[in-house]
């Protein structure tokens, strides 16, 4: 694999400038489709014929962060780019630049008016907004991309590798390009769809997902209701979970038994537990940090010991507060709720919290689920 990386660096610089040097035509994406196989990129396609020559749009589910390339080596097309800045990293990646990135309004705008000229190539559009590996699901697609013409052909998109898996979550294109350079090969799959036209009134919200729809039958796959954006919060969650090694078969979160802490050393563990304990204090700033040390110690997860504060299954008093003798202790989140309200929430609730048990049952459990869920939007934020 290091040997062919290497090569292939090599041939890969050669490649680049060929397709900078020739005009795009059917000669130079035959030259550059076969120099493209040396790299381990090959490219097929079901049925040439199926594309039809006068579609303006394509749209094709996104797999990997060179989708664009290996289309354009069949055919030729454009692709905006649409959170990258213009600029040589951006032009050398085969994006067309249509000035900074802007609004999805002005995005529209101007690729309609560039598929208004029909000497320009046509656009492929990826509405997924995000790549993955392609095995389970379609994300829900972008209503912009089928608000630019009223008929747009599907294309189903597939990639097989071997040993190394396709489209790892969370890595750059730099990464993907090596590890295609790494592996033997690497084997895209195009097929091209009948073009599906806008029926009449039909909303762009609805055109999006027909197309979806028709794409994840012709894939095998389901279509889901994700975004691009919870595919982002998914991403951003797992970069701050705790790091210790997660198995698939695990328990929740608020199931997790409490494993004690190693003592083969004890300097690094006491000091990842003041790092973690830190960031529960910034969550939860009215917690004691000694309550917040020894529950941390027993769980050795951030998250776990947020729940138990949060869920009452550790007890403890608030900082600032001294225990009323005429009260039973605050074991459980109503105090914690009480004293996150009052001294480090800014959150402004229906009433304020009161300073004693309400006298009915009734009031009680409302007032503690108005504070909890206050505690719990402090906490996300």
């Amino acid at each position: 694999g290091l040997c062919l990386l290497v090569l292939r660096l090599f041939i890969g610089v050669h490649v680049f400038l060929v397709s900078c040097a020739l005009p795009d035509s059917v000669l130079r994406r035959f030259i550059v489709r076969v120099m493209c196989s040396v790299l381990g990129l090959f490219v097929r396609q079901s049925d040439p014929r199926a594309r039809d020559a006068s579609a303006r749009v394509f749209i094709a589910n996104h797999i990997t962060q060179f989708d664009h390339n290996v289309i354009n080596l069949l055919t030729s097309c454009n692709t905006p780019a649409l959170n990258a800045a213009p600029g040589f990293i951006c032009w050398s990646r085969g994006f067309l630049e249509l000035g900074a990135p802007g609004s999805r309004a002005e995005l529209v705008d101007s690729l309609k008016e560039y598929s208004s000229h029909g000497a320009n190539p046509p656009l492929l559009l990826f509405p997924e907004e995000a790549a993955t590996n392609g095995r389970a699901g379609l994300l829900r697609f972008s209503s912009w991309p089928f608000s630019i013409l009223d008929v747009v052909q599907p294309v189903a998109l597939q990639v097989q590798r071997p040993l190394i898996t396709v489209s790892v979550a969370d890595s750059s294109w730099i990464t993907e390009l090596l590890w295609t350079f790494f592996v033997p090969f690497t084997v895209y799959q195009v097929r091209w769809m009948p073009p599906v036209p806008r029926r009449a009134e039909e909303l762009s919200e609805d055109f999006a997902l027909r197309v979806q729809e028709l794409l994840a039958m012709e894939l095998g796959v389901v279509s889901t209701r994700l975004t691009a954006a919870d595919r982002t919060e998914h991403m951003k969650r797992l970069r701050h979970t705790s790091p210790l090694p997660f198995a698939p078969g695990s328990q929740p979160l608020a199931a997790r038994p409490r494993v004690p802490p190693s003592r083969a050393d004890v300097a690094p563990e006491e000091a990842r537990i003041a790092a973690m304990a830190q960031r529960v204090k910034e969550v939860l700033p009215h917690v004691p940090l000694e309550v917040i040390r020894i529950d941390l110690a027993q769980t050795s997860c951030v998250d776990t010991t947020i729940a138990n504060l949060l869920e009452g299954r550790v007890p403890f008093f608030p900082e600032g507060e001294e225990p009323a003798t005429d009260l039973p202790a605050p074991s459980t989140s109503q105090a914690a709720a009480a004293s996150g309200i009052q001294g480090s929430i800014a959150t402004p609730l229906s009433k304020p919290a009161p300073k004693q048990f309400a006298r009915s049952p009734v009031e009680r459990h409302l007032s503690l689920q108005e504070r909890k869920r206050a505690l719990y939007d402090y906490a996300r934020r």
